[in-house]
């Protein structure tokens, strides 16, 4: 192993809380939030109670949002209207909570508590349906269970401040779905289906697209010109449960060459992209923030990964976190509250759709857009394939001027993934739009109108004409704040997916909640800018951009059993990366075999490429540009394993049987020319029924035994040679 190395100090990150307050008496009596906007409260007037009202102030208007948990007694005079629930500021009629709660009972709660409760019984007494008594009735006197009573008030108070228009607009919201649902009633009565204008581009098609009349090549360095004025937002709010791991899925490691998690392989790509724009402007300050949204599941463990690996190289201030609420779930048709016990509401993600709300309640679009940036990129937790997509997606953004563009894939028929269709309204144009549509819907949809076929596969091309969604979206930022600053403060339209004991469609198998996904947000594009709203979506090769780990050993093995061949497992998209940069660099001119379908080998009961393994790291190449300039010839084995990370890194003619791992650091300028290594490599062994291993090696079903490598690590700035033998020859 040869290494030259030298240390490289990491800069620290501010990691931001949205609900973090810590006072400052430089501000003479502000709040100052820890995203870094003040919040002044001035002596004009109280509030009817002790929780605290927070107002942006920033260059635009003002917002505002009521934090959640404990209370303080801040004046205001701000008459900025909240985004949650308003219940805790004002007087609340507690004339119909005190006719079913003891006076003494009443005054063991707190102010938020009282506010929120009484909101709650007065909906449940006017709505007609006392749906919700099982919750405030048949109390105990007062001396028993009195901390049961606070928990559960604060707890009522808290699912109603975290809802925009409170538990009751929720619960109303609920009762209307559910009934629409043991109705049958279909969503899509009124539209009828078309394929939408959307742009279509392959890595290895030197052609231009008919749409956009560029290259993938040229989409990418369109892309490169607005990448500098992006945010990115990551939503992770779930658990790896699915995939029989109990930690975040952030923190499962992508592949077993560099062990680098899902989290430090998006880190790194946004940092190669924020260097990439320093190059393309010249512009040195430009940094691009990252936007983690988190869950009370996630939270804890997503800020640990941060801290225990020093940010992954961001900056500080560069990185923050959102966190989401659960919502109430629901016990029948009508919108009862579920309960785990007599003094808690039992609760339950409401979903990734959250992240708008969450991104308009903390301010931070309209200071995004002050600020001049363009667009804001999503992205989903372990999809590690998709990051390659973001340049040449921007790219088609911004030549097509689209508000909104979805990454895409090529869907057979009848697939069980989400699908981009135009909805047209048979009476209103101006309530037409481009959006998801669910599988589960599609067929149905497509089975009512033209030639009542359903969702059946393009004979030219064997795949269903409506585009795969794979739930990466680019948003353009101006569109996005008006349609965030609209009626519905970014609460996409939700849906409820209950699962009924019996026909007569009012009892549940287990409780539901009300439900959204950041896909729907088309819906409030089209209520708020109307036909002017221009939605597309941009496909790629599935080999390029897709294939996400999201299932258990297990289901991935039962699901290839069957005959499908996109389990879904962690192995399988270890598989596909390796597969990725073999087209790539076969792409470059390199001698690699480029393994087909059936060509892969079954670890585990999942079938997987036997080779070579190879991962081009952010820090060497994030465009097809960069590949083609950086790689020259060479030859590499079906068995072999390859690492490539560095900025200034060149690799030419290498003839590589084994395992390499070249890793350089800033300002080190290294070409590697004819380089011959041959040693024993990289092996995956399949671990042994009924070991005892971790889970997260468990996952995968192998381990990667690393008999021998031949390691080159240069972190010394300079000019290097590297040749035939490896030795490292400073020339400058």
């Amino acid at each position: 192993m040869t290494k030259l190395s030298s240390a490289i100090p990491l800069l620290p990150i501010l990691l931001l809380s949205p609900n973090s307050v810590s006072h400052s008496h430089s501000h003479s009596g502000s709040a100052v939030l820890a995203n870094g906007f003040t919040s002044t409260p001035l002596r004009s007037s109280r509030l009817a109670s002790s929780s605290t009202l927070l107002s942006f102030h920033k260059q635009t208007h003002a917002h505002a949002f009521l934090p959640r948990g404990g209370s303080q007694d801040v004046t205001t005079t701000s008459t900025t209207s909240l985004s949650s629930s308003t219940s805790a500021t004002v007087e609340s009629d507690i004339g119909p909570a005190l006719e079913v709660i003891t006076q003494q009972n009443w005054d063991l709660l707190s102010a938020r508590g009282k506010a929120a409760l009484s909101r709650l019984i007065l909906y449940d007494i006017t709505s007609g349906h006392h749906g919700q008594k099982h919750v405030y009735g048949d109390w105990p006197e007062a001396g028993e269970m009195d901390e049961e009573k606070k928990m559960l008030a604060e707890q009522i108070a808290d699912l109603d401040g975290s809802y925009p228009g409170g538990l009751p607009a929720y619960l109303s919201k609920a009762k209307t779905l559910l009934q629409e649902s043991a109705d049958g009633t279909n969503p899509f009565a009124e539209f009828e289906a078309s394929v939408p204008e959307g742009e279509s581009l392959s890595y290895e098609n030197p052609n231009a697209d008919a749409h956009t009349g560029m290259t993938f090549s040229q989409a990418e360095q369109a892309g490169l010109t607005g990448i500098g004025d992006t945010v990115f937002v990551l939503v992770a709010g779930g658990l790896g449960e699915r995939l029989g791991y109990s930690g975040i899925k952030l923190s499962l490691e992508t592949n077993l060459c560099t062990n680098k998690s899902y989290l430090e392989v998006y880190a790194k790509y946004i940092q190669a992209m924020q260097r990439m724009a320093h190059l393309k402007t010249g512009k040195d300050h430009i940094r691009i923030p990252l936007v983690i949204m988190t869950s009370d599941d996630t939270d804890p463990l997503t800020r640990k990964l941060l801290e225990d690996n020093k940010n992954f190289g961001f900056d500080e201030g560069q990185v923050l976190i959102v966190k989401q609420d659960k919502v109430a779930a629901l016990s029948n048709g009508n919108a009862g509250l579920s309960m785990k016990s007599k003094w808690e509401v039992e609760t339950k993600p409401h979903g990734h759709g959250d992240v708008h709300h969450l991104l308009y309640r903390e301010g931070l679009v309209d200071k995004w857009y002050t600020e001049g940036r363009k667009h804001v990129i999503f992205l989903q937790d372990t999809n590690a394939l998709v990051i390659n997509s973001v340049l040449p997606t921007l790219g088609v953004s911004i030549e097509k001027e689209f508000h909104m563009n979805s990454i895409c894939i090529p869907r057979l028929a009848g697939e069980a993934a989400g699908a981009i269709a135009r909805l047209e309204h048979k009476t209103d144009p101006e309530k037409s739009l481009v959006i998801n549509v669910e599988y589960n819907q599609l067929d149905p949809l497509l089975s009512s109108q033209g030639d009542c076929k359903g969702d059946v596969p393009d004979p030219a091309t064997g795949y269903s004409p409506y585009p795969g969604n794979a739930n990466n979206i680019v948003i353009e930022m101006g569109a996005y704040a008006k349609t965030l600053n609209g009626e519905d403060k970014g609460v996409v339209i939700e849906f409820v997916n209950p699962k009924y004991k019996d026909d007569t469609r009012t009892e549940f198998k287990k409780p539901t909640r009300l439900e959204c996904m950041m896909q729907d947000i088309p819906k409030l594009f089209q209520k708020e800018m109307g036909s002017e709203a221009n939605i597309g979506f941009t496909q790629f090769d599935r080999w390029f951009t897709f294939s996400p780990a999201k299932n258990s050993l297990d289901a991935g093995v039962e699901d290839v059993q069957k005959g499908g061949t996109a389990p879904g497992t962690m192995s399988s998209a270890e598989s596909d990366k390796y597969i990725q940069n073999q087209r790539k660099l076969k792409f470059a001119g390199v001698d690699v075999d480029v393994t087909e379908e059936a060509d892969l080998v079954p670890i585990a009961g999942i079938p997987v490429t036997p080779g070579p393994r190879i991962i081009l790291c952010p820090g060497f190449a994030i465009t097809q540009q960069e590949v083609m300039q950086k790689i020259e010839g060479g030859k590499i084995t079906k068995r072999s394993s390859l690492v490539l990370e560095g900025e200034d890194l060149k690799v030419k003619n290498l003839d590589l049987d084994g395992a390499l791992v070249i890793r350089t650091g800033h300002d080190c300028d290294v070409t590697v020319d004819g380089l011959v290594v041959r040693n024993k490599g990289y092996d995956a062994e399949e671990i042994p029924e009924g070991a005892d291993v971790p889970e997260e090696v468990a996952i995968r079903g192998y381990t990667m035994s690393k008999h021998e490598v031949m390691e080159i690590i240069i972190n010394e700035p300079g000019k290097y040679h590297i040749g035939e033998d490896g030795e490292v020859k400073k020339v400058e």
